[in-house]
């Protein structure tokens, strides 16, 4: 099912962990309203970043963000968010840079090392930008992007 002109839900739904385990990773018809437009959304990244997305992490099901120790409340979850990167452009602290200096609206900007979260609001964007930290107690954010 195509999300928007460069997007399909197969690439949102994808994930190794759930083939791996046997769970099912079925967006419900709200999850997937909002997949198309988070699509939407990286359509305009595209363009930030002049060229093509590489999505590792999109929509997954509650059983699936267990799975992969996802937050509880991860916006995953209800398809308003995507792990990304984009070789072409860059590394992902300069892909996650260039979203955060363009004028383009979003919830949150996660610099996590490997990839960018990207994240979108279900109300009121809060423009978020965190960078990521991963260590053996698990993982801790910092504000900005240093």
């Amino acid at each position: 099912m195509k999300l928007s002109l460069h997007f399909d839900l197969d690439e949102f739904t994808l994930s190794q962990t759930a083939v791996r385990l046997g769970i099912r990773n079925d967006p419900p018809p709200a999850v997937i309203e909002n997949l198309r437009r988070l699509a939407r959304s990286l359509e305009t990244v595209r363009v930030i970043l002049g060229g093509a997305i590489i999505v590792s992490s999109g929509y997954r099901s509650p059983e699936l963000n267990a799975a992969v120790k996802g937050s509880k409340e991860s916006a995953h979850m209800r398809g308003l968010a995507v792990d990304f990167t984009a070789p072409s452009y860059g590394t992902p602290k300069e892909c996650a840079l260039a979203i955060i200096r363009s004028d383009l609206i979003f919830d949150q900007v996660i610099w996590e090392g490997a990839w960018v979260h990207f994240a979108l609001a279900e109300s009121e964007p809060r423009r978020d930008i965190l960078t990521a930290t991963f260590g053996p107690l698990g993982v801790s954010y910092g504000r900005g992007i240093a």
